[in-house]
């Protein structure tokens, strides 16, 4: 199906996710951090088919991984997780074309609903 990176520094929810998503067939990739998170990008020989990205990281935000993505040309399609709220960095996030914001806790049903519909022009 798909390669999917996972971006959160809880382990908890990382392993969550790709449980999820390798029962849905895709090939999970996980990262705790923005440094881990882009060494795993730049690592690939090709993007990645969706790479879900918690804002509040460890030493780079989300956002910044998400800029330095897009400064590097990957249109690679985001879906934002995240705890908190802010209106500015979500609002920096649409202007840097991601669709979809999910608040934690999210439901898993709309996890997987918004994976599929990011997917399935790749799929």
């Amino acid at each position: 199906m798909a390669d999917i990176l996972v971006v959160d520094d809880q382990a908890g929810i990382r392993l969550l996710l790709k449980e999820i998503l390798e029962r849905q067939g895709h090939t999970v990739h996980l990262a705790a951090d923005g440094r881990e998170a882009l060494g795993a990008i730049r690592a690939q020989q090709r993007s990645f088919d969706l790479i879900l990205l918690d804002m509040k990281l460890p030493g780079q935000s989300g956002l910044e991984v998400l800029r330095a993505l897009r400064n590097e040309g990957l249109k690679v399609p985001v879906i934002i997780m995240t705890a908190y709220g802010d209106v500015e960095q979500i609002h920096e996030a649409r202007r840097l074309g991601v669709e979809t914001y999910l608040a934690k806790p999210f439901d898993i049903a709309e996890l997987s609903h918004e994976v599929a519909r990011h997917l399935s022009p790749a799929v």
